[in-house]
């Protein structure tokens, strides 16, 4: 899934061809596809999708160098990376994985995405990561002999609100943090939040204040940061003694953290564990799951909860 940017290129015969490209590549006529994004930059230099498409196209055909060279001036032209086309670059080799990712490309993605997300999510994608978290959170409770109830909750990358859903009645308040504003629209549709907040999670953070959460969530948030250190040591931070840190990650079975073919991030057990233990959490529970399919395989995963 790719986010669009939906600007015309200003000129209307420009528009037309390239709207001809995006049904050729579509169609998997990526010679054509191409031949008119050629046609469309001679018009319209200047348009960034159709650097992007002709860059996407050049790549199919075995094309590298012109396909690099498409992907480079799409994004100089649209450095916050709305197109995704860092991803692009980070297939063929051009670009560290770790940096393929970027704010802008999440925002745009998930902007386009908010209308359909939930029906997506759990219709076709079997998306059930609340309930996975919520289920290891009663357990770990129960371990310890602590009542299923906690004071107030922050919800990293909260999307439309879903684990707030899951929680409902069991914690004091949820704050949320998105980078979506189409998606914060949709969590607080839900009436469940005490406040909404259109950040990145580093920010969002190192902005709170020391020990005043009871619990901070992040459901199938991981699978869009390379780099999680900052997360964990302000997460720590930010939690009081006893508290809970809960998340689920895609795995892989080898060591650090590899960009996969479907554009997202999978983590190694191993390094989760040594950023637990040197960011100063305990392991409550960390176990293999399975939190959605993709092409009804499901998807390997890791569940954590994590005790400051």
């Amino acid at each position: 899934m790719t986010p669009t940017l939906r600007s015309s290129s200003g000129d209307l015969i420009a528009d037309r061809r390239y709207e001809y490209a995006r049904a050729a590549f579509d169609e998997k006529d990526f010679d054509a596809a191409v031949d008119l994004a050629r046609q469309v930059l001679e018009l319209a230099p200047q348009f960034a999708p159709a650097h992007a498409l002709l860059g996407r196209a050049a790549s199919a055909t075995g094309a590298r160098d012109e396909a690099v060279e498409a992907l480079r001036n799409a994004l100089a032209l649209e450095p916050q990376d709305a197109l995704g086309v860092r991803l692009d670059l980070a297939r063929l080799g051009a670009l560290a994985s770790d940096e393929a990712v970027t704010h802008g490309y999440v925002r745009a993605l998930f902007d386009d995405y908010a209308s359909r997300f939930d029906r997506h999510l759990t219709e076709t994608l079997a998306y059930r990561g609340p309930t996975l978290i919520v289920d290891a959170l009663r357990r770990v409770c129960t371990v310890r002999e602590r009542p299923f109830g906690f004071g107030p909750m922050l919800d990293l990358g909260c999307g439309t609100g879903l684990m707030a859903r899951a929680l409902e009645g069991h914690a004091e308040s949820f704050e949320g943090v998105d980078l979506s504003s189409r998606m914060l629209e949709r969590a607080a549709r839900t009436g469940l939040y005490r406040s909404l907040h259109e950040r990145d999670l580093e920010s969002f953070l190192t902005g709170r204040a020391a020990g005043e959460a009871d619990l901070i969530v992040a459901a199938d948030v991981f699978i869009y940061k390379a780099a999680l250190d900052e997360v964990f040591r302000e997460t720590h931070r930010v939690l009081k003694p006893g508290g809970w840190f809960t998340f689920t990650v895609q795995a892989h079975e080898g060591r650090g953290v590899i960009l996969g073919s479907d554009s997202r991030y999978a983590h190694g057990k191993a390094e989760i564990l040594a950023l637990a233990a040197e960011t100063g959490f305990s392991v409550a529970l960390i176990e293999d799951a399975s939190i959605r399919e993709d092409r009804g395989q499901p998807v390997p995963g890791l569940l954590a909860v994590l005790e400051r």
